[in-house]
């Protein structure tokens, strides 16, 4: 198997160097490749990039700034692996955790696979962002009559093909519940393993708003409600 590690980023000058090779140091099971994607950086990203030599790294830049959800699209359009896993660059999450996400599917019990946060007072931006994403997977939960932990969770590792085959539309944040709605639209649910979390402060480059929140509400009733496509004959 072949994993594709999918990088969006946008403005992580700070963080992108360590984020990148925190990535590459971790000893997988399995042949990598890093594909990162410039989402229009405008403060020096793109240097600290371009600086990187590594041959599992696959660079993409996009002129301007277009989001998560879009950036992501366009990495998968890169991308060469069976599998794909999303890390962003913020330092949030610890890339030596996604060979725990891999085991289950090594193993043949899962295609699809959650890394779950534990939310406590060291890993908590605050209480309100805890509350709006127990909320937001609460809906989740609801609407589709399952149970899972942690909806925007950025660790989702699926087949490539899979996430092609979604035809993911939502361009910013809101492309969380849309591949989660459309998962569970198709009754796939998510294998989930317990993972580290640090979130960081909006000093530190904190983007998600409750906007996003609100947004991933309308994304999970709308995927719930969609008519079915109609088969062919």
């Amino acid at each position: 198997m072949k994993l594709s590690i999918l990088m969006p980023v946008y403005n992580e000058a700070k963080s992108i160097a360590s984020a990148v090779k925190q990535a590459l140091d971790v000893t997988y099971p399995v042949e990598v490749e890093l594909v990162i994607v410039d989402d229009g950086s405008q403060d020096g990203t793109g240097e600290v990039l371009a600086a990187l030599d590594d041959p599992r790294i696959n660079l993409i830049a996009h002129p301007q700034n277009k989001g998560k959800g879009a950036a992501i699209r366009t990495a998968v359009e890169g991308a060469t692996g069976e599998y794909m896993v999303i890390l962003d660059a913020d330092l949030e999450y610890d890339p030596h955790d996604i060979p725990r996400l891999l085991q289950p599917v090594l193993d043949g019990h899962a295609r699809v696979v959650y890394g779950n946060r534990t939310f406590g007072s060291h890993s908590a931006f605050s209480f309100w962002y805890v509350m709006g994403n127990k909320g937001v997977t609460t809906a989740a939960n609801v609407l589709y009559n399952c149970y899972i932990s942690d909806l925007e969770t950025c660790f989702k590792l699926m087949p490539l093909e899979l996430y092609r085959s979604l035809n993911i539309k939502s361009a910013g944040f809101g492309m969380e519940a849309e591949v989660t709605g459309k998962l569970l639209r198709q009754r796939i649910r998510p294998y989930e393993v317990p993972i580290s979390y640090r979130a960081r402060s909006r000093e530190e480059g904190k983007k998600i708003t409750w906007k996003d929140g609100v947004e991933a509400l309308w994304i999970l009733t709308r995927e719930r409600i969609r008519k079915p496509p109609v088969a062919s004959r």
